[in-house]
């Protein structure tokens, strides 16, 4: 006990040396300065929204393109699978024959055509000496065709024999998720016969019906946000409006198209998901705040307030629904030129060091 009286008697006589005093039991000791936000009427668009639902622009069914058996399927239902990689390999012991068997005809094809060339050369030189008649030149120029026509068809069989092998090899036109396969291992396909059925995850819009009312502003901007689950909004692309309305709930089912991409890591939306669109009608003032700024206690939304003399203050407020930046419009609780604290926990530790 005597200890620790000397030892509070020394600090006293240290602060004094310095010039500061010992503060006193319970006394506020001042904080650092809270940085603060002047709230002022801005410019942002006014909305109107309505529900809407995810899907995906690519979406397709792979068919088979020769007859053949299945020997390899390298994806499952759910697979994600990039562009270009093999999703069906069949057997090509034929197709491969027929290729082979095409080109062959090809070489013997240009073989007769190199002969055909060179008798009617020989011909045509002697004809020009009036050694062969008129009647041998139009012979081999008969000839010099026919065996060009008959490349041109070895060429254009070994074509389509190529092709039949190449489809042998199913390949991914995009990138997607597998969600329905329609064939197994060891069965045969004909042609036109479903393999695969897939979808982009990095193409997706939403399908909105918007009422008659509206239809006019939506033309008229052509402008539009989805809002995603998570709070977030990406501005969208493109906007899809159908020249009529539905004729039993005269609506306009409208398209809207998100930026290609995706969309968290791993994907946090896919195609059926509910989201809001926001069509912009016009402009309209409005008190933003950050979302930093904003705390929620519950179903409640509050901001700390400064006021003249540094001293924050928590205050409830009623907010809109964030603009595309993340700010949140203050339907009540604030005036123009007030100053908010736009770190909530800096504030909260200057109001309890000050009480």
């Amino acid at each position: 006990m005597r200890l620790c009286i000397a030892s509070f008697a020394l600090l006293s006589l240290v602060l004094a040396a310095c010039g500061s005093e010992a503060p006193a039991p319970g006394a506020a000791v001042a904080g650092a300065a809270v940085e603060t936000l002047t709230v002022t009427p801005q410019k942002v668009p006014d909305e109107v929204q309505f529900d809407a639902a995810l899907e995906a622009v690519y979406q397709s069914t792979i068919a088979a393109q020769t007859n053949a058996r299945v020997e390899e399927l390298p994806f499952d239902v759910g697979d994600y699978v990039e562009k270009g990689q093999v999703v069906v390999r069949f057997r090509a012991t034929e197709q491969q024959a027929r290729a082979a068997t095409a080109q062959a005809a090809v070489r013997a094809a240009e073989a007769r055509l190199v002969d055909a060339q060179a008798e009617y050369n020989r011909v045509k030189d002697l004809a020009e000496r009036d050694v062969l008649s008129k009647a041998a030149l139009d012979k081999a120029t008969a000839a010099l065709k026919s065996a060009q026509a008959q490349l041109e068809a070895a060429r254009a069989t070994a074509r389509e024999a190529g092709e039949q092998a190449d489809y042998t090899v199913v390949r991914a036109p995009y990138s997607g998720i597998v969600v329905a396969r329609h064939i197994e291992v060891g069965e045969t396909a004909t042609v036109g016969k479903p393999l695969m059925t897939g979808l982009s995850l990095e193409h997706l819009r939403a399908i909105v019906e918007v009422p008659q009312q509206a239809i006019g502003a939506v033309h008229a901007r052509k402008q539009a946000r989805v809002i995603l689950p998570d709070g977030s909004s990406v501005e969208a692309t493109q906007l899809r409006i159908p020249p009529a309305a539905d004729a039993q709930t005269h609506t306009f089912r409208v398209l809207v198209t998100l930026p290609q991409g995706k969309y968290g890591a791993p994907q946090t939306i896919f195609p059926g998901t509910l989201v809001k669109v926001g069509f912009v009608r016009d402009e309209r003032e409005a008190l933003l705040v950050p979302a930093q700024a904003v705390v929620r206690r519950s179903e409640l939304t509050a901001v700390y307030v400064v006021d003249e003399h540094n001293r924050p203050a928590l205050r409830y407020v009623s907010l809109g629904a964030p603009t595309a930046d993340g700010r949140y419009p203050v339907l009540s609780g604030l005036t123009a030129g007030e100053r908010i604290a736009l770190d909530p926990v800096a504030a909260a530790q200057s109001l309890r060091a000050g009480a």
